[in-house]
């Protein structure tokens, strides 16, 4: 297959999906020149990061073939006409693996669709491939037995973070012009603030779950879980989460609203360099809005009710699905691994699943936390209601392979120190977005998050463009 196109043309892999969108419809370049261009990338970066870990290369040329002929005959395409993006590997894809990162799923191919898949597709998308994950995605760094290890395109002896590291590494190197990922414990803001892309975490129920691996059963677990975008800039995602969400967001001016940022000094961990920029953005804020610092209702409690609705009924299903259903014991496996590195599940899941089960809540734990989320999803609702929140994504830039595992999944159980800034949009079901901001001294990417209710997502887009403008936004990473 020849993928050599000019290399004037080869900047694109630094555009974001609105402007190629709009160059492949003024007639500048074809969505085959753009397909082979990013095609051509991937082959450039994905050795050193092991981000993607299918490719449908050969089907994405046809398809953009396709589109290019329909749009000769016809200027009425979607917002993605011919826009190649990449795909989190755990969406089903029709055609494609759906593995989870495990041996026994190597061979079962999706004979359909996730729905968030469908839509982008209806959009006029080109799905290039799909990008890797922690096994069955349950963890913030991506490794998984089958698919091996993702490195950080800033630094590859660092993590990419997870579970949607694939996506965020490959998006950082240009490997794609847009990219779909999934959150239930920071599962896109984390690789977003590591690789420094843009990510959106939708709210609870606004973009369908169907077709994703591995399906949530447990209502608490399901009211955590969510789709949503991962690119180049803040108008990509709110394009991204109009084709995908279920309702529009009515449009809310920012003005409307009071910016809290939440103190640099609050007892959590927090680099000097993130407590800096926190600084420099609510100076630039509050030139133009109201602005304080302040600590939102319900923030100290949320790392621990994430971990205890993620550890309820000891991560069964979870178990089962690793494991095949052959009953092994998880503990003998988790250590025999960590001998031998011979089994099949990889450490990081086993672990996870023994975690769940030394921590699962009691019944009657479950019902206080029923009640407690009750409780608290209105006092957060109306807290929201004209608030944006500004809070960091992690108290560090991307560390080192196998430290955030250990500071997440430590029997010390100090994941209560490091969780809190994302675990408060899982738990209370708030959209959130992630824009890259700065740098460390090293040169790796910060990221801050912004967050609000349902419903505030146009606002949460309003104050994202203005930050991305002032502040660092996307720069490819030089792989």
């Amino acid at each position: 297959m020849n993928t050599e196109v000019s290399a004037a043309k080869t900047d694109i892999v630094s555009l974001d999906a609105t402007s190629i969108a709009s160059i492949i419809k003024s007639g500048s370049i074809t969505s085959v020149e753009a397909t082979k261009i990013y095609i051509e990338q991937i082959n450039k970066v994905n050795p050193s990061i092991n981000a993607l870990v299918e490719d449908r290369f050969n089907e994405a040329i046809t398809e953009a073939e396709e589109r290019d002929a329909f749009f000769k005959q016809s200027d009425k395409v979607g917002p993605l006409h011919g826009v190649p993006i990449s795909v989190k590997e755990s969406f089903h894809v029709e055609n494609m693996k759906t593995t989870g990162g495990l041996e026994h799923r190597q061979d079962l191919i999706a004979r359909t669709d996730a729905e968030v898949i469908a839509k982008l597709k209806k959009a006029g998308a080109v799905i290039l491939g799909k990008t890797n994950t922690p096994a069955l995605c349950f963890c913030q760094e991506t490794d998984n037995k089958l698919y091996g290890r993702t490195n950080n395109p800033w630094d590859i002896t660092r993590t990419a973070g997870g579970s949607s590291g694939g996506e965020g590494a490959l998006l950082a190197s240009g490997g794609a012009a847009v990219g779909i990922g999934s959150d239930i414990g920071g599962s896109i803001r984390i690789p977003s603030h590591f690789n420094g892309v843009v990510g959106f975490k939708p709210g609870m129920h606004q973009v369908s779950a169907e077709g994703h691996f591995p399906p949530i059963m447990i209502p608490l677990q399901e009211r955590m879980l969510t789709m949503g975008p991962m690119g180049k800039s803040v108008r990509d995602m709110s394009l991204i989460y109009d084709i995908i969400a279920n309702n529009r967001p009515s449009w809310r001016s920012l003005q409307d609203f009071k910016i809290e940022i939440l103190p640099g000094n609050n007892n959590y961990p927090l680099e000097d360099d993130t407590k800096v920029i926190l600084t420099n953005i609510e100076k630039f804020i509050s030139q133009s809005y109201y602005t304080k610092r302040s600590v939102p209702p319900f923030f100290e409690e949320s790392a621990l009710l994430w971990q205890e609705i993620m550890s309820m009924y000891g991560s069964k299903l979870i178990e089962e699905e690793a494991f095949n259903n052959d009953r092994s014991n998880v503990f003998s496996a988790f250590f025999k691994e960590k001998l031998t590195q011979r089994t099949k599940v990889h450490p990081y899941l086993s672990w996870a699943i023994i975690g769940s089960k030394l921590f699962k809540p009691s019944k009657g734990r479950i019902r206080e936390i029923e009640a407690l989320i009750e409780e608290g999803d209105k006092k957060v609702e109306e807290y929201l209601t004209n608030r944006i929140l500004i809070f960091p994504v992690y108290h560090s830039t991307a560390l080192h392979h196998g430290k955030v595992f250990k500071e997440l999944f430590s029997v010390r159980k100090t994941f209560l120190d490091y969780m809190p800034y994302v675990a408060y949009a899982n738990v209370w079901g708030l959209p959130s977005l992630t824009i890259p901001v700065g740098a460390d001294e090293k040169g790796l990417p910060i990221g801050i998050q912004l967050i609000s209710c349902n419903g505030n997502e146009n606002a949460i887009f309003q104050l994202g463009k203005l930050v991305e403008k002032k502040f660092r936004g996307y720069i490819r990473a030089a792989i």
